[in-house]
């Protein structure tokens, strides 16, 4: 019976881990994980820790390591089989019923690793032989000890074109064309793909060959060959749902606790040959969707250490572009920037490990690196240059699906975005003062300009319109941290309203000018007017909770920002219909049906406002 990946993905994610385990070892809670002592070898102080979030459990000790149905088979001695079966009536899952054309496919897979493994053997040899002294020659120069040649397994394809063909003779020719060992084309007999080239074989994560890298030895003889060339995607093999070096990094990730992604398998091995075990790296292409949550599954902040070229740096922003959609609460990627004009293993030969740990040590964050790439991707010398910078920040923003993530992210960037590029005209309205003591300066509370002061003062001293416009401007200085949550739709209201909006942008302005998150109340500082004592919203009441004070907050700004905005539709659909009253009847009745319909909801606004302050509906 053959089971498919997906299938026995879903009984891992249905059945949870500590649960299972739990059964017959102890477990104690210790953060987001469990631990004990380890059932796997005597110990007293436990090291065996189980993680229901990845689906794993580890042992520190004697690096017993597995999922749900690697316990059940190591630990309770059952079969592969028995412990599926055993799970999958427990999670309430049907286990498939025996697929033939599966079972073919799954044989026809089995004797492909057979293939790759014997080819894998003999590039091994072929290094070895002498045939392959250039070969040794170039890992002599690139300094690569003789262990690590041996544990990530280089080899040498000879330059005949039918040498693999001779030496793997026991398997079929379309077993080698389907491996991608061989190309066949129309017209000619097929050959070798891999050409005296330095060979490394890729894993996948149970550490089978399953393709492989080869770099080529001879640039100068071969001008138009690529530099490094990777097996196709065949049954084996995807190089987008592959992480070169994954089976060896993995175990030592969850040690150190950071999984780092380079451009290359040469700069992986470059590291690991500096003592950096953890490194992975793609395959000739930028991070894939699949791959990023290959990485989360081991780490929370995979670490981005890529080229410090402009082409390293575009594609750490094409990874960035990739992890954006994905972010969730504890997932997101740290980005290394090395210096320019160098790669992981320049940085490695000139300046040596300690120079790449210290790097290592202090990532970028992933909205550190959105800000700074997009702040440098062209002039900013005009308001447009700036607001196309604007732009682009909140276009990325967008891409971000989980809602408090991208609400948070847009907050960041606005206001580092303010910082940057708020006229010091307005930061002038707002700004705080320093005055000396005894012991050191000290901030003195920030002073707000007298002009705005007073039309905030007139505004809710009755200038505004009504109560709504006043209690909502209360609202805002008594919880400041909102005035960016609602900032667009309070400026397009500001914009058509003539009573209260020079009042709201001053507030939005001199939010602009000064970071207000966790500030007290505006309404405390000097120089503002404070709310009015009667007010029959709930926000403004001293004793409601602040989460709830927020939420009938934003409430209240819907219903001031949506009348203007009806007037505005109602006084264009009554122009276009004065303009043609001639136009056919069917026009005119679907006019006349958006006046209504306008005339309805202007009728439902002031029911909603009525019903909120406490006012007559006029």
């Amino acid at each position: 019976m053959v089971l498919s990946p997906q299938w026995l993905d879903e009984l891992r994610a249905r059945t949870t881990l500590s649960a299972v385990i739990g059964r017959t070892t102890r477990l104690t809670k210790a953060g987001h994980e469990f631990k004990a002592c380890c059932p796997f070898h005597n110990e007293k102080t436990p090291s065996f820790y189980v993680n229901d979030a990845k689906g794993f459990y580890h042992c520190f000790g004697c690096e017993a390591h597995g999922d749900v149905i690697r316990w059940m088979t190591d630990q309770r001695g059952m079969s592969f089989m028995d412990a599926v079966k055993e799970l999958a009536a427990q999670a309430g899952m049907e286990v498939p019923r025996a697929d033939p054309r599966e079972a073919e496919r799954a044989e026809r897979r089995a004797g492909l690793h057979d293939v790759t493994a014997a080819a894998q053997e003999w590039f091994e040899h072929n290094l070895r032989a002498a045939e392959g002294a250039h070969a040794r020659a170039y890992l002599g120069r690139r300094g690569f000890s003789e262990a690590i040649v041996r544990e990530f397994g280089f080899g040498y394809a000879p330059e005949d074109r039918q040498a693999l063909k001779r030496a793997l003779a026991r398997f079929e020719e379309p077993m080698l064309v389907e491996t991608g060992m061989r190309i066949a084309v129309e017209d000619k007999d097929p050959y070798d793909r891999f050409r005296d080239r330095l060979m490394l074989p890729i894993h996948d994560t149970r550490g089978r060959v399953i393709a492989f890298g080869g770099r080529i030895l001879d640039a100068d003889a071969n001008p138009n060959a690529p530099k490094y060339l990777n097996s196709p995607d065949t049954p084996l093999f995807d190089k987008g749902r592959t992480l070169y070096n994954l089976h060896r990094a993995a175990p030592a990730a969850r040690q150190s606790g950071r999984l780092i992604v380079v451009e290359g398998y040469m700069d992986a091995i470059a590291l690991a040959n500096a003592g950096i075990r953890e490194a992975v790296a793609p395959l000739g292409t930028a991070l894939t969707e699949n791959q990023l949550e290959l990485l989360w599954r081991q780490v929370e902040r995979p670490i981005l250490c890529l080229d410090g070229d402009n082409a390293g740096q575009r594609a750490a922003m094409r990874a960035i572009q990739r992890a954006l959609p994905l972010l969730r609460p504890g997932h997101s990627l740290a980005i290394v920037r090395l210096p320019a004009g160098l790669d992981p293993d320049d940085l490695l030969r000139e300046q040596g490990v300690a120079a790449l740990e210290r790097l290592l040590a202090e990532p970028a964050s992933l909205l550190d690196m959105l800000w700074e790439f997009e702040k440098a991707a062209g002039p900013l010398n005009s308001p447009e240059d700036k607001a196309g910078l604007k732009a682009r920040l909140m276009d990325h923003v967008e891409a971000i699906q989980h809602p408090d993530i991208r609400a948070l992210y847009k907050r960041e960037l606005s206001d580092r975005f303010s910082a940057f590029a708020f006229p010091p005209r307005l930061q002038r309205e707002f700004t705080p003062h320093r005055e000396w003591k005894k012991d050191g300066w000290k901030q003195q509370a920030p002073t707000l300009d007298p002009r705005a002061a007073e039309r905030l003062r007139r505004a809710m001293s009755g200038g505004a319109r009504d109560s709504l416009g006043r209690a909502v401007l209360a609202g805002l200085m008594r919880y400041p941290d909102q005035i960016a949550r609602h900032e667009h739709a309070l400026s397009d209201f500001a914009r058509r309203d003539q009573n209260v909006g020079p009042a709201i942008d001053s507030l939005l302005e001199a939010a602009e000018a000064l970071d207000l998150r966790g500030q007290s109340p505006i309404s405390h500082l000097q120089g503002l007017p404070a709310p009015p004592e009667k007010a029959h919203f709930a926000f403004l009441d001293e004793g409601i909770d602040p989460g709830d004070a927020r939420e009938d907050l934003a409430e209240a700004v819907s219903l001031l920002v949506e009348r203007p905005a009806l007037e505005s539709a109602l006084a264009e659909a009554t122009a276009r219909f004065e303009r043609d009253p001639e136009g056919s009847i069917a026009e005119q009745a679907r006019l006349r049906e958006r006046l209504l319909a306008l005339n309805e909801r202007l009728k439902q606004f002031g029911r909603r406002k009525a019903a909120a302050t406490g006012e007559s509906d006029s």
